[in-house]
């Protein structure tokens, strides 16, 4: 392809801004791929040594939550308990 083929118009379109902004994604989808493969190896790790993999994934969860949605959460959840007595 030609210089100025790579830089013109498409229908509109910029070419070449948005095959820059194809190819980044594409790179960070690579990136994402590799590190959910390090998370997974991390949780076998873990799994290995003894740990609950369902509870740690809770705790990770419960981690990103604020203060306020993580009370209102066990509060919730406490209340839903004592209703069908478990």
């Amino acid at each position: 392809m030609s210089e100025e083929n790579n830089n013109s118009e498409v229908g509109g379109i910029a070419a070449d801004r948005l095959r820059s902004l194809i190819e980044r994604i594409e790179r960070l989808e690579e990136e994402k791929a590799a590190l959910g493969s390090d998370i997974r190896d991390i949780y076998a790790e873990a799994k290995s040594a003894g740990f609950d993999v369902k509870i740690m994934r809770a705790i990770i969860k419960l981690r990103k939550m604020n203060a306020a949605d993580r009370d209102e959460q066990e509060f919730l959840l406490e209340t839903y308990k004592k209703a069908l007595d478990i």
